[in-house]
């Protein structure tokens, strides 16, 4: 039976690839340490997504392996070679806040990690489609450049803008601040990239948007849906940072997302890259968002307004969705922000009542 690898298996985006591609045939082997924990603390410990994984999906086998780890990830590939057909690579460090703290930890982990995981691939398994979770945060700042107008609720482009639509991927990655986690996604993004221009390898980049959904281990410095709709509901403070409140962001759910990542292993691309996220279906400024996850969870949110925002934070950011959608047109979005955050809470309220 073909065998997908997933980094990060516990968190959000690994879990939902767990899922599906088990659902779908393949044996599954979840590679996952817990590091988001020791990056943002006890409310993003994830076991408890790894336990319900383990429980609930037969062909699924949980590994404890830090992907910077170069000869176990070496010895892992080497032991399944060809058997291996797909490589979803979600493990990350994802905060831009956190990677400041200490960057070379995040590097050794975004950068490296990824390194190591294609070289693998390379030397062992050179057949298999590799999936890799870029960011949006490749592209720094720039988006900010960008002529935006002030509207009651959000910050929008103007509509007659070329990027009314959304940014595509031709939008350049240069001369900008792209925080020091933009940056070693940045690194990885074109290793990605380079392993399937330079080597052939069937690789592919996806820059995302806000990847959400209710399998989401949510904090204060990564998790903006998943985390904001935990505050409103259980009472939690929560502080917006800087641009009025008004800054826009699109969110995909795990599940779209994934349903993505299927289209292209199924009829994958060399070094292909992809802007995806919620596009024009689905995004919200932090004032709508608060507003919605409100009247989801019937009481006013605990929240604060700070005037600085983060160092290289985006005021308003939809991805385009042109490319991917040409090359794979049978794919849509099935969720907006409105059912990601009912489902989010609906999921989720009994957990965080129990946890505090």
């Amino acid at each position: 039976m073909p065998l997908c690898l997933v980094t990060g298996s516990s968190g959000l985006i690994g879990s939902e690839a767990v899922r599906h591609f088990a659902a779908q045939g393949l044996d599954v082997i979840g590679l996952d340490n817990n590091l988001r924990m020791t990056f943002f603390g006890a409310d993003a410990d994830t076991r408890w997504n790894r336990d319900q994984l383990s429980s609930e999906v037969k062909n699924f086998t949980h590994l404890d392996l830090d992907i910077r780890d170069r000869d176990g990830v070496d010895a892992l590939f080497r032991q399944h070679g060809k058997a291996i057909a797909l490589v979803i690579h979600a493990a990350a460090q994802p905060s831009h806040d956190w990677a400041a703290r200490d960057p070379v930890m995040d590097f050794t982990v975004n950068a490296n990690g990824t390194l190591h995981l294609l070289q693998s691939l390379r030397d062992h398994s050179p057949d298999a489609v590799f999936v890799f979770c870029s960011t949006n945060k490749v592209y720094g700042d720039t988006p900010n450049r960008l002529p935006l107008v002030e509207q009651e609720t959000r910050w929008e482009i103007d509509p007659s803008h070329a990027y009314a639509p959304g940014i595509p991927e031709t939008m350049s990655i240069d001369q900008s601040t792209h925080s020091l986690f933009g940056a070693s996604k940045a690194a990885a993004d074109l290793l990605v990239q380079e392993f399937g221009r330079y080597f052939g390898l069937r690789t592919g980049a996806f820059r995302g948007g806000c990847l959400t959904g209710p399998r989401h281990s949510g904090t204060m410095l990564h998790g903006f849906l998943s985390y904001l709709m935990r505050c409103v509901a259980t009472g939690k403070p929560y502080t917006v940072y800087g641009y009025k409140g008004k800054q826009v962001r699109d969110n995909i759910h795990a599940a779209d997302l994934i349903s993505a990542f299927d289209h292209f292993w199924r009829a994958p691309r060399a070094g292909e890259v992809y802007n995806i996220g919620g596009g024009r279906f689905s995004n919200c400024s932090m004032a709508e968002a608060i507003t919605l996850c409100e009247e989801i969870a019937g009481r006013k949110g605990n929240i604060t307004h700070a005037e600085a925002n983060r160092i290289g934070d985006h005021i308003w950011y939809v991805s385009d969705l042109a490319k991917f959608q040409g090359h794979y047109p049978a794919w849509k979005l099935s969720y907006n922000v409105p059912a990601i955050l009912e489902e989010i809470h609906a999921q989720n309220i009994e957990r965080w009542r129990r946890e505090g």
